[in-house]
């Protein structure tokens, strides 16, 4: 008798989206302290960005059942938090 072939959820690649939001949102969140902005603005940037979409997406495959829900939806809030400070930022010195 031979093993079952069909696949089991968690070893699909979408179980890393929301670790991966989850870490590239640590990356991004220190953009939204003032004294850590000038220094961290491109990884912020392009982290924060990414922690939003990963995130956005493992909070779509959590709901299916896919991965878990608290590290998509914690990265993707550390992401927009740390896109949001790079916008105050541009907005704070356009005027």
């Amino acid at each position: 008798m031979s093993a079952p072939t069909a696949p089991n959820p968690g070893d699909t690649p979408a179980v890393a989206l929301g670790p991966t939001a989850l870490v590239l949102g640590i990356i991004a969140a220190p953009g939204f302290c003032p004294g850590l902005m000038f220094a961290v603005m491109p990884w912020s940037w392009l982290a924060g960005g990414l922690a939003v979409t990963f995130g956005l997406a493992g909070i779509r495959y959590a709901r299916l059942g896919v991965g878990r829900m608290w590290p998509a939806v914690t990265g993707t809030a550390l992401g927009f938090l740390g896109l949001s400070g790079v916008f105050v930022l541009m907005v704070a010195y356009s005027a």
